[in-house]
């Protein structure tokens, strides 16, 4: 199989090209336009191998996504390139609206242009919003995105189901939890904390750190997405969840006791615009269909990550250069 995989220089695009180089016989053609959170060094593992090819390009330029398609001619496309970060979408909804969006649209009218045979779109739990206890999200729950971000993916799961309906495009929507592991840059609540702590800096907590995630390894969403792909119906949509609900506080103690270090470098910040108080989805229809659950339990996964950012300072460093750091500067510790 050939397969486009978007945005896969990215934290979980360069785990799947990295699990598809080596657990299957199939290409794969990398479209990555390499903003801040794209980084080839991701890739560097697969990087001499045959099966593996990159093209940078901007999945909301019509031409150069053209282009890629023509090249590859894929069977598959697995997309995942987005504006994922609230906090910058907050900031610069713009950039959310175009990538997301405008740049999902693209893709979808390349894939029907080509005649591409499955169409999987990655997306995300937030676009239930914030869920009350004691419910969880199935794939039939309303969508309450509170964000930029979640607005700007459920709008592009809306585009992509429609697709399906008006042209008939062969396509799968995964929605997941949030994600941690190695290769994620450290904007994210899992990777920010240990990349801190590990320089005996503050952690900054957002309100009273009680918004409650669920938590998956990386590499458990790349086998879900995965299952999807090979198994899932097409026109549906697909939870990938990691069974494994935290307050945020609770994880960044944890991080704190992985990383050897004391709480006193919490340091509770103003809560951001509009934040989500709980997400929580059920995993029940994808486990029927394919057979798929998570396997890493989250202590396990959060102490391979914290032993991943101790081994590689180098790769984190050279990801918290330039851009980053003014955003982090201007957006954590000026609170």
């Amino acid at each position: 199989m050939k397969l486009i995989v978007t945005g896969g220089a990215g934290f979980i695009g360069s785990c799947f090209v990295r699990m598809l180089i080596r657990e299957t016989d199939h290409s794969v053609a990398v479209l990555d336009k390499l903003t801040y959170a794209g980084n080839l060094e991701n890739l560097e593992p697969v990087s001499d191998n045959p099966r593996y090819t990159f093209h940078r390009a901007d999945i909301a330029d019509a031409e150069a996504v053209d282009q890629v398609f023509a090249d590859v001619q894929p069977d598959a496309v697995v997309h995942f390139a987005a504006e994922s970060h609230v906090d910058r979408s907050i900031f610069a909804p713009q950039d959310s609206i175009n990538t997301n969006v405008k740049g999902t649209f693209t893709m979808l009218e390349a894939a029907r242009k080509y005649k591409t045979a499955r169409f999987v779109h990655v997306s995300t739990d937030e676009v239930y919003g914030s869920i009350d206890e004691p419910y969880d999200a199935d794939e039939n729950y309303p969508l309450k995105p509170s964000s930029p971000y979640s607005a700007a993916k459920a709008s592009s799961d809306l585009l992509v189901l429609a697709y399906f309906t008006t042209y008939k495009l062969p396509v799968l929507v995964t929605r997941a939890s949030n994600n941690y592991g190695p290769y994620h840059f450290p904007e994210k609540l899992i990777p920010l904390m240990i990349s801190n702590a590990l320089e005996n800096k503050s952690l900054p907590v957002y309100g009273d750190g009680m918004q409650i995630r669920d938590w998956l390894y990386v590499e458990d969403h790349c086998r879900g997405i995965y299952s999807v792909l090979e198994k899932g119906t097409t026109g549906e949509v697909y939870n990938i969840g990691g069974n494994c609900s935290l307050p945020n506080i609770e994880v960044v103690k944890r991080i704190l006791a992985a990383t050897g270090k004391d709480e006193s470098l919490i340091k509770y910040v103003q809560d951001r615009p509009g934040h989500d108080r709980r997400y929580a989805l059920t995993n029940e229809k994808l486990t029927k269909a394919t057979g798929w659950e998570p396997r890493m339990d989250f202590d396990s996964g959060l102490t391979a990550t914290v032993q991943w950012y101790r081994e590689n300072p180098g790769w984190v460093q050279r990801v918290k250069s330039g851009e980053y750091q003014k955003f982090y500067d201007l957006n954590y510790t000026s609170r």
